[in-house]
Formats: structure tokens, C-alpha cells, sequence
């Protein structure tokens, strides 16, 4: 089965079961400063799923677009990437347990023809308040999975919670038996031949800050099943990047390193996944470029880790081949987003502006090696000098130990590794907070912060002129940070009379209101919006008296005169034709 049909009849069946196809989100999230990057498809969603009224309606699915990064080193293994696509349904607070376990059998067993005999779940086992999810165990049992294949697990496997308190719930997962043995009798959640397919949360509880944990009045149901597992699993192969998702990518790899996929499986796969994400990051409407900053970073160290491992088996790096895979990338997955196609010049731009500046940087690390040998008391690179060489450099513990070899020198590998380790473990504990995801940033403060950009942005349309755009933003509990398209430095004259009409806007008192229309009477009415693509149908338009009025999934307050003051912090440049405003309310 190839990819293309498992996104559309995923989709199909959903319609069929009245639900709604939304568009994927953009990569970057909207307004949520807890995050890089959409880590899953839920994230989106999220002011639905705690209370917002969807346009749409209350049955959703859609193809959402995904990076994560905590598992970054693991890329070049069969199962993980980098960028990936989730397929999702969604209830907000209208069917439950029994219809999307039903539901998810049905599609698994009848549309994928996949035997039941090969299935096996997991379901919640209780803990203190919370009973044990009998409720989905006898669902289960009743569309045929067999008492032995239902494993009941605790909250570190079955149990869902955005953090400390809020909306959570129990899970259920089903398995898929990935091997060429007998399926065995009983299920066995610690055998790996057992492999996860599909989740299906039940956010059915709020857990309060006194630790009492009590049943949500309008309960959801937010599932997952990621495209290339599932994809893997239907073609009967254990190594993700044998299947059609990937396999003309390896094979041009292949052919322009003239090395073959079991030589070089890690480099090959790391090339492959690395290209993919770097294109969709660099595609995506927010504008992302590389830097030394969040995203910016992100995409500057794919695209390098993808340089390091094309040089290291052997591609010309002069010979156009970052732009002969993106183009490939691009074709591949045209036709379900259109930014790639909008976005094509600037994604080869952004590659090959990037070969170019780490080839430089190749070369200045060459001679940094020489130069540390050239002063080396003992036969032998240090752990420091080595780490030094990765970090500042960009080189692999191999191309230093091989490089090391020819001058009959050795390298403290193993302090190296240790050395490596100490790092990994502190980045992943920094990037823990920035890439969690879930149901937060949208308090009180953050609110009002996303009313205000409303407001300044009507603000600059004034004090420029009409043509100015939002970019992008970002906001927390302390202060906004708004990108907006603009030739020139603002002056403090300018800067001072577009603070002094969003106050006075303020000040007025004026109400902001909400409705829903379709997507073009709404653009028919001069409602503004970051990206057109990104929105349904149907959508939801806030409208701030005459001041403003935009597409905008929310949440904002009732009236302006809750935001406070507004005071302009910085104005400096964000990347070529966008500024950049940092503001405050008081």
C-alpha cells in the first residue's frame, strides 16, 4: 500500500463517520511559546480541547505535520525521524470510549485488512482516585480481542496528563505482532515484536492544584497513529526506510554516493530524514531561516548533521545534490501542502546558502586540526580537543579519529563519548521544557498579549501603511513578541504613534466579538489573517469594534480595556523586509 493511500482512506472513513477534515497546522505553533514545533496532532488543538467552540463542529480529523527533536541522536536507526505525519480524530465533547475504539477496529481490521489475530492492547490499570478502565477493556472484548491480548498497565504507560494539573485521562493502545513467528498466545508488553499503531486518549478527568482529581463535565477524545510506522507495518518491512515513503530518496543517495544502503544504512537514513525536515521548516509560511536561535537552530543543525553525513560517504558536496533531494521531497508531498509548492525558491535557497557557509566552516575546522596536532605533547587527542572539534567545528568523533589516524595519533574516544553525554543530557534537559507541548500557554497574561497583537497590528497599518502584515509571533506570560513585513527601521517618532493609538484604543473601552463564517465570505469582509491555508472552511473571525478584524483561533478577551497599557520595548530587525516589536503590558 503506498503512503498516499493511507492518508486518504484514513480521512474517507472519518468523513464517513461525520467528522470534519481540518488542514494541518503550520509547523511552528500559534502562540505558544512552549513549544518549537507541533510535536503532535493534538497541539493545534488545543483551546478546543479545553472548552473553545470549534467551527467546524465537534467530530474533526486531518493529517497533522510534525517535528520532534528529543530523540534527535536516534535518528539513523530503522523507526525514528525527525519531521512525520499523524493522522488523528478528534471528539469534543460528543462521542467517547465506545466509538473511537469501535471505530479504530473497524478501520484497522476492515479498511487495512490487518488480521485480528495480530492485535493486542493495553488499557489503564487504576491508580488512587482513578478506577481501573474496565469500560474500555469490555468494549474491546466485545469486537473479539480475546482476554490474554488485553494488558492492563500503569500511569506511566496508560495514563495521560499535559503536566501537573488540568484536563487528563486514560489511554488505550493497540499493538501490532511485526514478526515472521507465530503470533503469540498472550500479550507481552515487553516484547518489541509488539509494536504500537495507534492511541487513543480520553481526556475524562481535571486534576486540581489541591491534588483532587474530579470527572470533566464535556469529556474528549484526542487518537494518534503516526503515517511512516503504520506505512512500515502494512508493507511487512521492520525498517522504516525501506518503505514507498522513502524509497526513491534512498535510492538517488545511493546512486549519487555510489555506495549502497547496507553499507552506510545510518548516514543514508540520517541524509534521507534530515532533507525532509529541512524542506518543510524551511517551506513553512512563519519564514524560518537558519540562525543561531529556536527554530533557526533547529533547521541550521539538520541541515548540517545531513552535510556531515553526505561528505562522509562520499557526495561531492559542489554538486547540487541537497537541491536534487529537496526537489524530490517537494514532489512527493506537493499535492497535500501547498507551501512547498508557494515556497520552493526559498527553500533552495536556504539549503544551498547553508552548504555553502558549513563548507567554510569544514575547511576552517581542518586547519584547526592540524593546528592541535601541530602542538600535542603526547601521542594523543584529548577529550576536550576532540569535543572541541564537534562542537565548534561540526566534526564527528569519526572524521577526528580518522583523520587522527593517518597521523598515527590516537583519540580518548571513550572521554569523548562521556564527554558527549554530559552535553546530550544537559541539552535534552533545556529542551525538555521548549519541545513538551500540551495544554498550556493560554492563561490570563497570555490572553491579553493575544488580544494586543491584534491591536498593534492594526496600529502599524495606520503609522506605515495598510500593507503591513503579521509574520508571526510569540507570547508568554511576560511579554509579546510580534514580526510584521516592513522596509525600514521604525523611527522612535513612528514607534511612539503606533504605542499611543493602540492605548487609546484601549482606553475606549472597546468591545471584541466573535463569529463564525465560511473561510471566503470572511476574507470577502476584510478579515486579516497570518495564513489563509492553514484555516477550514469554516471559520472563526474576532472583530475589535472597527479596530480590527482577523481569522484568529483565539482565545482573547472580552474588551480592551482588560489589557492594561501597552509599552513598545524594542523594534529591531527579525530577518530581510520583517521587523520585529517586543512589547509589554503594564
Amino acid at each position: 500500500m503506498q503512503k498516499v493511500d493511507l492518508k486518504d482512506k484514513y480521512l474517507k472513513f472519518f468523513e464517513g463517520k461525520e467528522h470534519k477534515i481540518i488542514p494541518s497546522a503550520p509547523l511552528i505553533p500559534e502562540n505558544d511559546p512552549t513549544c518549537l514545533f507541533n510535536t503532535a496532532g493534538m497541539q493545534p488543538l488545543v483551546p478546543y480541547l479545553k472548552g473553545q467552540v470549534h467551527p467546524l463542529g465537534t467530530r474533526l480529523t486531518d493529517v497533522q505535520k510534525c517535528v520532534r527533536l528529543t530523540d534527535l541522536e536516534e535518528i539513523g536507526d530503522k523507526t525514528h525521524h525527525t519531521f512525520f505525519e499523524m493522522l488523528g480524530n478528534w471528539s469534543l465533547g460528543d462521542y467517547f470510549k465506545k466509538e473511537a475504539i469501535s471505530w479504530s477496529f473497524e478501520f484497522l481490521t476492515k479498511v487495512l485488512d490487518i488480521p485480528i489475530e495480530k492485535l493486542a492492547v493495553t488499557v489503564f490499570e487504576g491508580e488512587g482516585q482513578i478506577p481501573r478502565d474496565e469500560e474500555s477493556a469490555n468494549v474491546w472484548k466485545s469486537m473479539g480481542i480475546p482476554e490474554e491480548r488485553i494488558s492492563y498497565l500503569n500511569k506511566d504507560n496508560n495514563f495521560w496528563i499535559a503536566g501537573e494539573v488540568g484536563p487528563c485521562g486514560p489511554d488505550t493502545e493497540i499493538f501490532y505482532w511485526r514478526s515472521d513467528s507465530p503470533v503469540p498466545q498472550k500479550h507481552d508488553p515487553e516484547d518489541e515484536r509488539w509494536v504500537e499503531i495507534w492511541n487513543n486518549v480520553f481526556m475524562q478527568y481535571e486534576k486540581h492544584p489541591d491534588g483532587t482529581i474530579t470527572e470533566l463535565p464535556k469529556k474528549n477524545v484526542d487518537t494518534g497513529m503516526g503515517v511512516e510506522r503504520t506505512v512500515a507495518i502494512l508493507e511487512g518491512v521492520d525498517d522504516n526506510y525501506l518503505t514507498s515513503i522513502w524509497k526513491d530518496i534512498i535510492e538517488k543517495i545511493v546512486e549519487i554516493s555510489n555506495t549502497t544502503y547496507e553499507e552506510n544504512p545510518e548516514s543514508i537514513r540520517i541524509i534521507a530524514d534530515h532533507i525532509r525536515t529541512a524542506v518543510f521548516i524551511s517551506a513553512d509560511y512563519c519564514g524560518i531561516k537558519p540562525s543561531n536561535t529556536d527554530q533557526g537552530y533547529i533547521l541550521r543543525r539538520l541541515i548540517r548533521r545531513m552535510i556531515r553525513h553526505a561528505k562522509k560517504i562520499g557526495i561531492d558536496l559542489e554538486s547540487g545534490f541537497e537541491k536534487t533531494l529537496a526537489l524530490m521531497v517537494i514532489e512527493k508531498y506537493k499535492n497535500y501542502y501547498q507551501e512547498l509548492t508557494d515556497n520552493k525558491d526559498v527553500v533552495l535557497d536556504v539549503l544551498s546558502n547553508e552548504l555553502k557557509k558549513f563548507n567554510r566552516t569544514l575547511e576552517k575546522g581542518l586547519r584547526e586540526f592540524e593546528k592541535i596536532v601541530s602542538h600535542l605533547n603526547e601521542k594523543i587527542i584529548d577529550k576536550d580537543l576532540a569535543f572541541k572539534l564537534y562542537d565548534t567545528y561540526g566534526f564527528p568523533l569519526e572524521l577526528t579519529v580518522e583523520l587522527a589516524k593517518e597521523q598515527g595519533i590516537g583519540v580518548d574516544e571513550e572521554g569523548f563519548k562521556q564527554k558527549f553525554k554530559e552535553h546530550q543530557e544537559k541539552s535534552r534537559a533545556g529542551s525538555e521544557q521548549k519541545f513538551k507541548g500540551g495544554l498550556s500557554g493560554s492563561g490570563e497574561m497570555e490572553t491579553k498579549y493575544h488580544t494586543a497583537t491584534h491591536l498593534l497590528n492594526a496600529a502599524l497599518k495606520i503609522v506605515i501603511n495598510k500593507d503591513v502584515h503579521q509574520k508571526g509571533s510569540n507570547i508568554t506570560p511576560e511579554r509579546m513578541r510580534f514580526d510584521f513585513t516592513c522596509d525600514h527601521k521604525l523611527s522612535e517618532e513612528e514607534k511612539k504613534q503606533a504605542e499611543d493609538i493602540v492605548n487609546k484604543w484601549i482606553q475606549e473601552a472597546i468591545p471584541v466579538t466573535v463569529e463564525e463564517m465560511k473561510k471566503e465570505d470572511a476574507v470577502k469582509s476584510g478579515a486579516e489573517c497570518m495564513f489563509i491555508e492553514k484555516y477550514p472552511d469554516i471559520v472563526t473571525v474576532y472583530s475589535i469594534g472597527d479596530v480590527s478584524k482577523e481569522l484568529c483561533g483565539g482565545p482573547h478577551v472580552k474588551n480592551t480595556k482588560e489589557l492594561g497599557h501597552f509599552k513598545i520595548k524594542k523594534e529591531e530587525a527579525s530577518s530581510a523586509g520583517v521587523r520585529r516589536i517586543k512589547a509589554i503590558l503594564e
